[in-house]
Order: structure tokens, then sequence, then C-alpha cells
């Protein structure tokens, strides 16, 4: 079966939802973002990860300072660190020989953080 004949309504169907059905499907977000958006899920999955995010939504840091926040060891940080960036949620500069993360300014990293605070009904510091 192609996947126009799965998409497409049965003209035999007799359900009132299934006009609504077919216009939800035309707005179904590119695979790409889908993706994205699961990638980055994935890896606040891990609540050392979301700690780091969260920690990094608010301040600018640098790999032993997280390391002491978060109560891991600096190589543990630097591997959940590599995960967050490789799924677009942080980013890094280098200053000197250090190396600062924070949260990326996307829409993505934003909408999380947001989500983050709403569900553990916590709010930003000052």
């Amino acid at each position: 079966m192609k996947e126009t004949e799965i998409l497409a309504p049965s003209a035999h169907a007799s359900h009132e939802h299934d006009a609504h059905t077919h216009e939800v499907i035309r707005h179904f977000p590119e695979s790409t973002t889908i993706e994205a958006v699961s990638l980055a899920m994935k890896q606040l999955g891990d609540p050392s990860r979301l700690r780091i995010f969260w920690l990094l939504c608010h301040v600018e840091t640098c790999v032993i300072e997280i390391a002491a926040s978060v109560d891991m060891t600096s190589p543990a940080v630097s591997h959940h660190l590599k995960l967050l960036k490789s799924a677009g949620l942080i980013v890094s500069t280098r200053k000197g020989k250090e190396r600062y993360y924070k949260a990326a300014d996307t829409p993505l990293a934003r909408k999380l953080h947001y989500t983050i605070e709403e569900i553990a009904e916590i709010s930003c510091p000052e």
C-alpha cells in the first residue's frame, strides 16, 4: 500500500473524525523535526543530563563548576555535555584554556527549559 493511500481518508469512511484526522496528518511535522525533538527528549531522559541542562539554562560555566554543582566527576560531566551538545541543547565557547557551556539559544532548548520548570513546578532563579 502506498503512503498516500494510508494517509488519505477512505471514501467509505463514516466517522466524523476522518476529515479532522486528515487535516492533522497534513500538518504533521517534518521527520527531521521529529528526530531532533526525539533526540533532545532522549538526552533529557537521563536525570544527570536533565540537571546539567537545567543548570546551563541559568548560567554559563565550565566543566569543573558543573561537576561541583551536580556532585559528579569532571569526566562524567564531560560525557553528558557531549551528548547534550550533539542534541543541540547546549553550546560551548573557549575562554582562555577553559571551555564554557550554556543552554543553546534555540526555540527547542527554550521550550524544553520552560517545560522542565512547569512539570517540576520550579521557577527560574532571580
